[in-house]
């Protein structure tokens, strides 16, 4: 019944469609508490934190968007578009207002306005993008700006020269998205056009915030702040002008007392001291603000104190935090939503996902092979979420040369563009071997050596299970439902510890719990692979059964073995997954909480007694 609602509604949308533009949430295959109060101004929130400035303009809203035929054809007429669009939102999505699937090609348009003196004392007009998905062709006032690739990073074009002295401005966009398409390898993750049980809907559009911003000729537009635990603070200010202009850095408490401030020169690394700072941590996630001038220019930022490293205790390779071991467990996290496929709701949706793990008493999670919006990395800033960061994996096909290079170029900027995170604490190269090189050389050896360039301060997993050569910093086994972490023993897909390096579950778990029609995506396929979930608890008393008997399997590995990690699968459910902690809808919590937080608890408890620091449970803000 179910199956033939959706495709009935499938039929029916273009149709609407076709009669008139108007914006209208779509009823999709599963919906939550949020789709329908995100209203036509989504995500208000300034959308980079970390170098943030006063002069900014919000561009989310409605557009307009058709489909498009072939890349370089004419702008359309303005009369030629078919249907509103909210943006940012996947095209695939029910906010979107489209819901359109297969979408290879895509023109988008809207008008704005710059506010009065954004251009006066010779300022320029930055029109910024946060993610598109996948290659982003942009013109204002019929004028190519410029053209990037990656459906990841944030992008920026200078549009200063392209306005009109005063009026409307017109912004186009063309989107080109060869996901699954024949010749193509590139970052996708979990994306197919043929969802099947751990393959999920694509996200093809603008799905980030589009905004724009005024700044100086001479601006700042990259800021590496290292600071460690003993307070030390290496800082590297980017500027437009690559040249050695002097920056002014401030550091402020949460009191706004300045604790710490430096001269340097533009465009090269310079240190100061800050006296005995509070540290982050999980238990203890503090942040510092952050001003820095730079002529002109000024942005605010934020950084926290802490310090990641590799130490031996009784024998056994540990990841030290502040020099302390403390077990990390955390969920796998795959950041999709029904609504909205790849973009959350809202921000409160995006953080309560978050604030579930922390109330359990998770003090990390896996964010898997997704790149989120920053917003979301500054959540986990706050709340004390250690993260362990994918790279998002290209297909389960062996890439050629080429397809391998500009792979590893937006390995790159992954890194570049997140590394002043403090909760981001470990890089992941490969996922279980999808698009991994395996045959004439390892190629995760080489990268390794490139993230430790461009990043020295956090660990290495370059393979997170299957094929597994000894690169990075973590041994990394996947098992289900047991885990198989640091232990004497391993099963086919991962191979025997090696105690040269840290010993993490990387994942583990993933018991399903089927529900009700209400709370399950709406479409065939995804009922039928339900019972492709690895393992089927008819009830919540068996499930919650099931996640202690293996919790305590765990304990025991961390009692007897080397295991200083674990990932369980995962954090909601996705498509036709029922294994998540939530539902997909967000609306039912299978964890029983006071048992689930006792037995995680038992986990740091027990690492305390291996040399380790007990971790204390902290509640979600």
């Amino acid at each position: 019944m179910w199956s033939n609602l959706f495709t009935s509604i499938l039929t029916l949308v273009p149709m609407l469609g076709n009669l008139a533009l108007g914006y209208e949430v779509q009823t999709g295959p599963l919906d939550t508490d949020w789709t329908y109060s995100v209203g036509t101004n989504p995500w208000p929130e300034y959308p980079r934190p970390q170098l943030q400035r006063s002069q900014w303009q919000n561009l989310n809203g409605i557009w307009k968007w058709k489909k498009a035929s072939y890349p370089g054809e004419a702008l359309p007429e303005s009369h030629s578009f078919q249907h509103d669009i909210m943006v940012p939102s996947c095209i695939e999505s029910a906010l979107s207002g489209v819901m359109k699937l297969n979408q290879t090609y895509s023109w988008y348009t809207t008008e704005f306005n710059v506010p009065h003196g954004y251009t006066q004392s010779g300022n320029k007009v930055m029109l910024n993008f946060e993610a598109v998905d996948y290659e982003a062709t942009v013109y204002v006032n019929g004028e190519l700006v410029g053209t990037h690739t990656g459906g990841y990073w944030h992008f920026n074009f200078d549009i200063t020269k392209y306005l009109k002295s005063s009026g409307d401005n017109t912004l186009h966009v063309f989107v080109f998205d060869p996901t699954d398409a024949l010749g193509y390898m590139h970052p996708v993750g979990k994306q197919t056009r043929t969802p099947s049980h751990i393959f999920y809907t694509p996200c093809t559009g603008i799905w980030q915030t589009v905004w724009l911003e005024s700044v100086p000729e001479s601006h700042i537009t990259q800021l590496d702040v290292i600071a460690d635990m003993s307070g030390q603070v290496n800082v590297t200010v980017g500027t437009s002008c690559k040249g050695s202009d002097p920056v002014v850095i401030s550091v402020f408490d949460n009191d706004g007392k300045v604790v710490g401030s430096a001269k340097g020169i533009a465009n090269q690394p310079f240190d100061f001291v800050v006296k005995s700072p509070d540290l982050w941590s999980p238990d203890s996630p503090t942040l510092y603000n952050i001003t820095v001038k730079l002529g002109d220019d000024t942005v605010t930022s934020y950084t926290g104190f802490r310090t990641f490293s590799i130490g031996e205790i009784e024998g056994v390779k540990r990841p030290l935090i502040n020099g302390e071991f403390i077990f990390q467990f955390g969920t796998l996290d795959q950041g999709f939503w029904p609504d909205g496929i790849y973009t959350p709701p809202n921000r409160e949706a995006m953080v309560s996902d978050l604030k579930v793990l922390k109330d359990l008493g998770l003090n990390m999670l896996r964010k898997h092979i997704k790149v989120e919006n920053a917003l979301f990395y500054q959540a986990c800033d706050q709340l004390g979420l250690l993260l362990i960061q994918d790279m998002p994996s290209m297909p389960l096909r062996t890439p050629d040369a080429d397809q391998q290079t500009d792979w590893e170029r937006q390995l790159n900027i992954l890194i570049q563009q997140h590394k002043n995170y403090p909760s981001i604490y470990t890089w992941v190269i490969y996922n279980e071997g999808w698009g991994q090189i395996t045959e004439g050389y390892y190629p995760e050896f080489n990268i390794t050596t490139r993230i430790r360039e461009l990043d020295p301060t956090r660990f290495v997993d370059a393979t997170t299970g299957w094929h597994d050569h000894g690169a990075g910093d973590w041994h990394d086994n996947h098992h289900y439902a047991n885990p198989q972490c640091g232990t004497p023993f391993y099963s086919i897909d991962s191979t025997p510890y090696d105690h040269q390096r840290i010993a993490i579950q990387g994942e583990f778990g993933g018991i399903g719990h089927n529900v009700s029609a209400d709370h399950l995506w709406k479409v065939n396929d995804a009922f039928l692979s339900i019972n492709q979930t690895y393992e089927i608890d008819l009830d919540l008393d068996a499930y919650n059964y099931r996640g202690h008997l293996l919790l305590s399997e765990l304990r025991d590995q961390i009692e007897r073995y080397a295991c200083s990690a674990a990932v369980w699968t995962q954090t909601t459910d996705v498509e036709g997954e029922v294994n998540g902690f939530l539902t997909y809808d967000r609306r039912i919590q299978r964890t029983d909480r006071n048992q689930w937080r006792s037995d995680i608890q038992a986990l740091y408890d027990t690492a305390a007694t291996r040399g380790g620091k007990a971790s204390k449970r902290r509640m979600a803000l």
